[in-house]
């Protein structure tokens, strides 16, 4: 295809999304192996979490929002504290600008971030947890003893 121009902001915008979540990711994975005294204990525990944060993604929030008739803002919230979960909808966010796609959640993202703000948070928010995680983890790591 010639002709066509690429939409760097995307590209970028979405190259820096994908490594605010590694971070996040190596962050968590520090912390797990300074928790963890073997390889398939840590092995173990990082995909729990992983599998936690991919359920968390639809099955749990939706199952608490059902079974505690919790307002639609609260759900979000929790949502919204999921890394997996800010990295998807920031990238709905470069498609589809009015995040048509996850319909009425689109309102209270929008209300209360906007769309920069938003975009600011999916980048940020990542990377802040991701250092937590890790500074955690090296904190534990220099407090406990090697095996």
């Amino acid at each position: 295809m010639q002709g066509v121009p690429v939409p760097w902001m995307q590209f970028g915008f979405y190259t820096a999304l994908l490594i605010a979540l590694a971070w996040c990711f190596l962050g968590i994975g520090m912390l797990v192996s300074s928790m963890a005294r073997t390889t398939d204990v840590a092995q173990g525990l990082a995909f729990v979490i992983w599998l936690l944060l991919l359920l968390f993604l639809d099955l749990i929030l939706l199952g608490i929002l059902i079974q505690q008739k919790s307002p639609p803002e609260l759900v979000v919230t929790i949502a919204l504290l999921n890394p997996m979960q800010v990295f998807r909808t920031a990238a709905m966010l470069l498609f589809d600008p009015q995040l048509v796609l996850l319909g009425p959640a689109a309102y209270v993202i929008l209300d209360n971030f906007g769309k920069l703000g938003y975009i600011i948070w999916a980048l940020v928010y990542p990377v802040i947890f991701g250092s937590l995680c890790a500074s955690l983890g090296y904190w534990l790591f220099k407090r406990g003893d090697l095996p």
